[in-house]
């Protein structure tokens, strides 16, 4: 292939902001900034963040707590509670505990209240269209 060719392809360009990167599928940006800005999308939005910004700060705050004991609290995490099991090991385990007991309790939760809220926003869209 020889640079005249080359110099001969369109340049490509990004679809302009409404255009669907779908086709068949209309860009209505301003249906879907009507639905983020509605008081419905906003109840949804702090369903989500108030269950899962406090757990995850929780979370993080309690990993941190592991990891500072392992190495500033030595003669405490190598405290034996029963035959060759010490502490560290107990509250090792312990992190994926947490890890599936958060996992279980957010999709309960996302059931509950934020699954009916996102289906019921979702029927409204759909039946805009």
């Amino acid at each position: 292939m020889d640079s005249e060719e080359v110099a001969e392809t369109p340049p490509t360009t990004a679809p302009s902001r409404g255009a669907s990167a779908h086709p068949g599928i209309p860009g209505q940006p301003d249906r879907f900034t009507a639905v983020q800005e509605s008081a419905e999308f906003g109840e949804l939005r702090r369903a989500h963040r108030s269950f899962a910004f406090p757990l995850t700060v929780a979370f993080i705050g309690w990993y941190l707590v592991y990891v500072l004991l392992s190495n500033y609290a030595g003669d405490f995490m190598g405290t034996t509670v029963a035959g060759h099991v010490n502490v560290a090991l107990v509250l090792g385990l312990a992190q994926f505990l947490t890890t599936f007991l958060i996992a279980w309790w957010y999709a309960r939760h996302a059931a509950a209240r934020i699954d009916p809220k996102a289906e019921a926003l979702k029927a409204r869209m759909e039946a805009a269209e």
